[in-house]
């Protein structure tokens, strides 16, 4: 029977990452399942944040569809060509996931940057692992504690955090799509183009 809970954990943080919408965290799934079923907090991480690396991938891999249907050429051809420059990047690139990835932040745009510039996202997942792992461990034994002290965790999921936390993700999704990318690395000069949109 845990074993099935376990593979329902896995499920849970690797769809709750797989959508392309601004959702509820896995820490949250993670948090649910180790409390309602009384699981081994390392083993619920270690699935979780597995299952929730799978699901950003899958993510980052078919996003580029939804870009080259919803966006304009011309904007595409700039997110490929950041995409480009940040491939050249190297550890540079993996430092910055890793310390994105420690941050109670949304790893929705980090996704989508990274699936719409082209980027090679496998690439990039170690850092991310070792980054949510790390995060997601703090919250989930946070949670944990809450949950043991609280008479209710579902008031605890709609706080005033997780809301910013998504809003804040709205706002670097719109920055990134909406950034004049070449013209930002080429001249150095900050632009914003809105109309995107096919």
């Amino acid at each position: 029977m845990s074993i099935l809970i376990y593979f329902f954990v896995f499920m849970a943080a690797l769809l709750v990452d797989v959508v392309p919408l601004v959702g509820p965290p896995a820490w949250t799934v993670m948090v649910f399942f180790q409390i309602k079923f009384d699981l081994d907090i390392w083993a619920v991480l270690l699935i979780g944040v597995t299952g929730s690396a799978i699901g950003r991938y899958i993510y980052s891999v078919y996003v580029p569809l939804f870009s080259d249907r919803f966006i304009k050429p011309a904007k595409n051809a700039d997110l490929k060509f950041i995409g480009g420059k940040f491939a050249n990047f190297g550890w540079k690139v993996q430092l910055f996931v890793l310390l994105y990835t420690l941050m109670p932040l949304p790893s929705t745009p980090l996704f989508t940057a990274a699936g719409i510039a082209r980027i090679k996202t496998f690439k990039i997942l170690p850092a991310f692992f070792a980054g949510k792992f790390i995060s997601d461990a703090v919250m989930v034994i946070a949670g944990n504690y809450v949950a043991m002290n609280a008479t209710r965790l579902d008031q605890h999921m709609m706080s005033w955090k997780s809301l910013t936390g998504m809003g804040l993700g709205v706002i670097l999704i719109g920055l990134f799509l909406f950034t004049d990318w070449k013209r930002l690395l080429t001249e150095k000069r900050f632009g914003i183009r809105f109309n995107i949109w096919k």
